[in-house]
This record gives structure tokens, C-alpha cells and sequence, in this order.
């Protein structure tokens, strides 16, 4: 089976736990559900993929770590509460 695509995002779900939260409209929302729902589809239709990993060691305190599977070099954290639309566009998401 293909996918829809165009990128693919890996969001440390330890990190994300550790937040409770932490972004979207109330500061509520995972990262992960945040950037899923910016995808616009559901799985493997969707315009690029989240998926959210175990802990990848960095553990930052506040943020998330997040990771381009394209460039696998730069590591991304992501500060709680930051503007998900900002967050996609320095990932050269589609919005």
C-alpha cells in the first residue's frame, strides 16, 4: 500500500506526555494530535505523516522533541504552546 505523503514527522511521545499537552487553541492538545489535524486526512491519506515515537533521549524540559525523517541530522524543540502553524511552516508543511 502507498501513502499519501509528502513528508513524515516524528513527535518523542515521552516528551509529550511529560506536557500533558501543551498546545492548540486551550493548551491541551499533544503535539502529535495537533500536527495530525493539520495534515488534512486520516492515516496514510493524509498530505504527510506523525507518527510519535518512544523516548529519543533528548528529554527537554517544556518542549517536544520533533524530528524531519527527510533531514534526519536536525532534531526540532518545540517549546509548549508554540503556534502549530508556525511549527509547520519551518518543517515545509503543507498548511
Amino acid at each position: 500500500m502507498r501513502s499519501n505523503w509528502s513528508a513524515t514527522i516524528l513527535v518523542c511521545g515521552k516528551c509529550s506526555k511529560k506536557l500533558g499537552g501543551g498546545f492548540g487553541e486551550k493548551g491541551r492538545t499533544p503535539l502529535a494530535k495537533a500536527l495530525r489535524k493539520l495534515a488534512g486526512g486520516k492515516k496514510r491519506k493524509a498530505d504527510f505523516g506523525v507518527i510519535e515515537t518512544r523516548c529519543l533521549g533528548v528529554c527537554p524540559k517544556g518542549a517536544v522533541t520533533v524530528i524531519d525523517a527527510a533531514h534526519p541530522g536536525k532534531w526540532m524543540l518545540v517549546e509548549e504552546g508554540a503556534p502549530i502553524d508556525e511549527l509547520a511552516a519551518r518543517l515545509g508543511l503543507p498548511s
